[in-house]
Order: C-alpha cells, then sequence, then structure tokens
C-alpha cells in the first residue's frame, strides 16, 4: 500500500461533502475518486474537492484499482448492496450508520468482510470522538460511581415532506436509523445490552416512525438495576443532550451529544468540572484515522467500533421497530 491511503467516496450528499472536507485535512489520506448513480453527479462533486475520477455507476468505483478505501454514504436502503459490491471487489469499507436496514444485512456484511479479508466498520464517528472516549474511561474509573440512568434524545423540528428520506420507508426512513441510532448507541456504550427494551411511536402515514421513544432495562449484568430512557424523533426540536447518572454524581454533554468537545462532570459537595476534549476538523476526521490505523495494522475490524458493537445496536433497532410496527419494503 502507498504512503497515502487512497479513499473512495460513495455518494454525493451533505454527509459525504462533510467527510471529504475532514479527509482533505489528514495528509496521510487522499480522496482519489467519487462514485454515484449519475456521472453528472459524480463529475460535480469531484471538481468540487478537487478529486481526479469521477465514476457514474458504483461498480466503475469498485473496479477503480487505485481505490484501498471506499466510504459508503448514501441512504440506509442502499448501504448493504453498495458495501457488498464494495467488499466482493476487495475494498476496505467504512459505511455510514445506521450500518444497515436490519441485523440480518449487518451480519451479511460481517461475514464476507471476514472471507474476503478486509477491514468493515460501522461510520458511528461518536464512537472515536475524542470526548466521547474519555467520558466512558471516566466512567469505567468510577467518577459517578455505580450508573444509574442513562438519558439522551435526538430530535429534528422539521417538517419534511412525504417522499423526504427522513420518512420514506423506500430509502429506510423514520427517526429511529437516521436519528435515534444516537441515543441508542450512547446507551450501549455506556451500559451494554439491555435485557428488557419496551418502545412506543407515533408513525407518519408513510409507515415509518415520527416520534419514538424507548426505555432500556438493564435487570442482570455489571450495570444491574440501571436504565435508559431515549428519545428521537422529526416533529420537533430537541436539545439533542445525554446524560448519565450514578451513586456519587452525573456527566452531562450538551448539544450536541454525539459531537461533544467538552462535557460537565457534576458531584455532590464540588463545583461542576467541565472537561475539555476537543475534536478536530468538523469531528468526522477521527473516524477516519481509525480506519487507516487499522488497515496499516491488518486489521479487520477496530477495537472502537467493533462488529459486535454494529450488532448488538442493530439488534435493539430491530426490536425496537418490531414492537413499533415499522417495517421496511421487502423485508416481509
Amino acid at each position: 500500500m502507498a504512503d497515502k491511503i487512497r479513499w473512495g467516496v460513495l455518494a454525493t450528499g451533505g454527509i459525504a461533502a462533510t467527510f471529504t472536507e475532514d479527509l482533505r485535512t489528514l495528509p496521510d489520506a487522499e480522496v482519489v475518486a467519487v462514485g454515484s448513480r449519475s456521472h453528472a453527479s459524480a463529475q460535480a462533486f469531484a471538481d468540487r474537492f478537487g478529486i481526479p475520477r469521477a465514476h457514474g455507476s458504483w461498480q466503475e468505483l469498485a473496479d477503480d484499482p487505485e481505490v484501498d478505501v471506499v466510504y459508503v454514504a448514501n441512504t440506509h436502503n442502499a448501504h448493504f448492496p453498495a458495501a457488498e459490491l464494495m467488499l466482493r471487489a476487495g475494498k476496505h469499507v467504512l459505511c455510514e450508520k445506521a450500518f444497515t436496514l436490519n441485523l440480518a444485512q449487518a451480519q451479511a456484511l460481517i461475514e464476507l468482510a471476514r472471507e474476503q479479508g478486509v477491514f468493515l466498520m460501522e461510520a458511528m464517528w461518536m464512537r472515536t470522538n475524542p470526548a466521547f472516549r474519555r467520558m466512558l474511561e471516566m466512567l469505567a474509573d468510577g467518577a459517578i460511581g455505580e450508573i444509574s440512568t442513562v438519558h439522551a434524545d435526538f430530535h429534528l423540528a422539521g417538517p419534511f415532506a412525504a417522499d423526504h428520506r427522513l420518512r420514506d420507508p423506500h430509502q429506510g426512513g423514520g427517526a429511529l436509523l437516521d436519528l435515534g441510532v444516537y441515543p441508542v448507541t450512547f446507551a450501549h456504550a455506556v451500559l451494554g445490552v439491555p435485557s428488557s427494551v419496551t418502545a412506543w411511536s407515533a408513525l407518519n402515514p408513510e409507515g415509518t416512525d415520527a416520534n419514538t421513544g424507548m426505555l432500556f432495562g438493564y435487570a442482570t449484568g455489571p450495570h444491574q438495576g440501571a436504565l435508559a430512557a431515549l428519545t428521537c424523533g422529526i416533529t420537533a426540536d430537541s436539545p439533542v443532550r445525554a446524560a448519565v447518572s450514578g451513586s456519587r454524581g452525573r456527566i452531562v454533554l450538551d448539544s450536541i451529544f454525539f459531537r461533544p468537545e467538552e462535557f460537565t462532570l457534576h458531584r455532590a459537595g464540588t463545583d461542576p468540572q467541565t472537561i475539555r476534549v476537543p475534536f478536530t476538523a468538523r469531528g468526522m476526521v477521527h473516524e477516519a484515522v481509525e480506519v487507516m490505523r487499522c488497515v496499516r495494522e491488518g486489521l479487520l475490524e477496530s477495537p472502537l467500533v467493533s462488529w459486535q458493537d454494529t450488532l448488538d445496536v442493530m439488534a435493539l433497532l430491530d426490536g425496537v421497530r418490531a414492537q413499533v410496527g415499522v417495517v421496511f419494503p421487502g423485508e416481509r
């Protein structure tokens, strides 16, 4: 492999643009190609970011011998086929969250990556964020004692049209997979896999979730007796905050909790302490750094965003959808 790791970007939307901007800040990364179903879209993206090659199909990107890693950044429904194509072509893959539409698809991609001997990671940038990682370290060290509760929310006010990706079932729409994946991942990172999940949603006319609440209970394990109260929605604004409370205090992450630069430690009898751990660029750079570290070391998965972490979260999302009655086209 060349000194620089060569990236291909699959998709040309806003998240792809932000990630590409962050990649350009890394001296050991180079964006060499972009792929889209439309050559015009790919060319416009390439012109915008000075990318040398624009491919008018996913297959052309998969066949590009100069690409080491592909960042998959299209809509949820397309994550599986796009990532599958790249893995079969021997490309390392960083795939946006929610990783796939469901657990079965996630399992299939992971098995394929293992068979092909290539790296695969969910682009859950929160798990690679420096402040988030520092918070987890402090929780593990007992900074707030025994953890009792986790609260997290992520809502957008909208309104969104019926054919918008946040509502359209054919695009894997709904609040849960796009927004709720963050509170669910946050709770999982802090508390692990719950023993019980209770969920309720108000549904859009299209059958996707518009406003969802989740209660995770932990009856056994290291956090026995703890619970997580999580919400997501596309009908109203919310603080987009998270908090972890324990027997000796609490940690609060103010808006936006999944992209923190700092958090506040509250303990009885002492002044609140702000722990500041800034991220670099727009915050997506850290997942790229982790991907490249793992690729250079010959790893197939990242310890920061492990395959098991992704499978656990996908199983929780599946369980919530089963309770609230959200089914995507082709799942039955």
